[in-house]
């Protein structure tokens, strides 16, 4: 009978064969979650042995993990922000990137709570919840999405977090909208068509319509710019989520539609990809 050490090197030598990138940390957390375990208490047990009963649902997940299905839809969870959030096919999983844009908008674009809040192109909520939570009850967030199936996860997580200051609505962008906001926050689609060959296999797993914007990957987030300014107050901001090399076209489209105070914050790659402005209201 293997211990949970000689488990742990097997499986991460399995995972290595089959392209998976971080192996040894994607074994390590499919073993703390079939033990219900933390990571320091799976380094105190590597001794003892697995039992048949435990390798058998170990094994289903390692299967998955080396088909390159996302280590977060086998865990069903991942953490954003501090807190847990539900995850699977129904919307994008959450990047590291999105907690990036989440701290700029808490600490330097509206540090004080804004009254109403729109969370465009929701997915699964993360976004919108965290802000509802941080910013406590004198927010109302709305979560708005055009994928039933992503509101549906949204309001799971809505629900398990507490975020009460939280609604969903479903919605193609801004059409059947009748509120203004003080803030809206998009992470849209913003992925190249060309680009879909290249991209990793866990990808496959997201929904296209979370990825996918047409040649240049700009043509939701045209659209989105060309039609939020009606549901803006006056003084109201945006703030975007784009890739890599986007950054000038869309100050571009913000430029041309009237807005001001445009301003692009770098990730911590140092990629620019966080896209802010002002709608004056004129």
């Amino acid at each position: 009978m293997k211990t949970i050490l000689e488990t742990l090197d097997s499986g991460t030598q399995w995972l290595e064969k089959k392209g998976v990138d971080d192996a040894r940390r994607n074994m390590q957390l499919l073993l703390c979650h079939q033990l219900d375990c933390s990571k320091i208490q799976l380094y105190t047990r590597f001794d003892e042995p697995m039992s048949e009963e435990s390798l058998i649902p170990l094994r289903g997940m390692l299967k998955r993990r080396g088909n390159r299905e996302p280590l977060q839809h086998i865990l069903g969870t991942v953490e954003f922000y501090m807190r847990d959030f539900y995850t699977d096919s129904r919307a994008l999983i959450p990047r590291p990137e999105t907690e990036e844009l989440c701290e700029i908008v808490l600490k330097q674009l509206s540090p004080v709570a804004p009254s109403k809040i729109l969370d465009m192109g929701t997915g699964s909520g993360v976004i919108g919840i965290t802000l509802a939570l941080e910013y406590g009850s004198q927010s109302k967030v709305s979560c708005v999405d055009i994928s039933e199936d992503a509101l549906e996860l949204a309001q799971k997580n809505i629900t398990s977090n507490g975020a009460e200051n939280c609604a969903v609505q479903r919605s193609n962008l801004f059409e059947g909208l009748d509120s203004k906001y003080d803030l809206i926050v998009a992470n849209l689609p913003y992925v190249p068509e060309v680009d879909r060959s290249s991209l990793a296999a866990e990808l496959t797993y997201d929904p296209d319509i979370a990825l996918y914007s047409g040649k240049d990957g700009l043509d939701i987030i045209r659209e989105f710019i060309q039609k939020c300014q009606s549901s803006l107050e006056a003084g109201g901001t945006i703030a975007l989520e784009i890739g890599i090399h986007q950054n000038v076209e869309v100050e571009k489209l913000l430029a041309n539609e009237g807005f001001s105070d445009i301003k692009t914050f770098p990730d911590l790659s140092g990629i620019y990809r966080f896209p802010t402005a002002r709608w004056s209201g004129n």
